[in-house]
């Protein structure tokens, strides 16, 4: 009978990855991009003087919302589904209604993203189709 069990059990990746998903992840470079992008989104926030009022909505400590954008983008991009693994879904519109998310909220938040993206994914091409996507999902979150 094992036989037959094995035959209609669905394989579970090790790593809880959505084979049918599109893998951008290991098309950018897996793990250490998305490290990087997670990382240096911080970094242009903390340091342009445009994204002031954006850094000011995030709470200390800052490594917690990288480790959380990190993990959030890992499986969002076809990768290890890491956020989901530690907390659940993402209903990234209901975490976000706390705060005020306005056009310039949505503008600061995108100018630290492409930054990112640019400075981590090395082909023009991959870089541009993420950022339509991740502008989409940015303007998603518009609540105001």
């Amino acid at each position: 009978m094992n036989w037959l069990r094995k035959l209609f059990t669905k394989p579970q990746a090790s790593d809880d990855r959505d084979a049918m998903q599109s893998n951008a992840y290991d098309i950018i470079g897996g793990d250490k991009v998305i490290r990087a992008i997670a990382h240096d989104f911080y970094q242009q926030m903390q340091t342009r003087p445009e994204t002031q009022s954006l850094l000011a909505i995030h709470r200390s400590p800052i490594a917690d919302s990288e480790q959380k954008l990190y993990e959030f983008l890992s499986g969002w991009l076809g990768g290890p589904q890491l956020y989901q693994q530690k907390h659940g879904h993402p209903a990234l519109r209901a975490r976000h209604m706390p705060f005020a998310i306005d056009e310039s909220m949505r503008d600061q938040w995108l100018i630290c993203m492409r930054a990112a993206i640019h400075n981590s994914i090395k082909k023009p091409e991959h870089q541009q189709v993420i950022i339509q996507a991740i502008s989409t999902l940015a303007d998603n979150m518009r609540n105001r």
